[in-house]
């Protein structure tokens, strides 16, 4: 190598490890900087963690414990009873008349029977009361008609359907 290249070689060298050396002190002092500013916590990541680490279930120690039990359970039970229709009511007359039944047993919409012997009274004889309380609360398809599940109204519970049902039967034999 010529004595002018060892030169060139030198200052080139010198020159890309200043640079290094600058890089890596920028990196040095940005890091510094990012770790002294205080970040604000996103709400719904904050919520999210405390979603995913809340314990399962709780614990009831002692009478305190069971009175605090008994209080859930309450509470749980009056939560499940106001998403009822007819406030849990077991009214077959109220159902009937206030609710999906009315308005395709009475007239006969889609084949429904309606509540006279002809109707309701002949399907009690060859179907039976049970048979009749299934299909209310599953629904069926025949070829004389439809009854849709729970009659159109998914909410209603099945006590609720067989005292429908039974309603309807009883109205039929009068």
């Amino acid at each position: 190598m010529r004595p002018l290249d060892l030169v060139f070689l030198k200052k080139f060298s010198l020159l890309i490890a200043f640079l290094v050396s600058v890089g890596i002190g920028l990196a040095l002092f940005a890091y510094y900087l990012n770790s002294r500013v205080v970040h604000p916590v996103d709400p719904g990541v904050a919520q999210s963690t405390l979603a995913r680490i809340a314990p399962e279930g709780a614990v009831y120690a002692g009478a305190t414990g069971a009175a605090q039990q008994a209080e859930a359970a309450a509470a749980e039970q009056a939560a499940a009873a106001a998403n009822v229709p007819f406030g849990g009511s077991t009214d077959g007359a109220t159902i009937f008349n206030d609710g999906p039944c009315t308005a395709c047993h009475t007239g006969g919409v889609g084949g429904a029977p309606k509540l006279d012997a002809a109707g309701i009274g002949a399907r009690v004889a060859a179907q039976g009361l049970d048979e009749l309380i299934k299909k209310a609360i599953a629904g069926f398809t025949g070829s004389t008609g439809t009854m849709p599940a729970r009659g159109g109204n998914a909410a209603l519970t099945d006590e609720q359907m067989k005292a429908a049902v039974e309603y309807m039967v009883a109205q039929s034999k009068k």
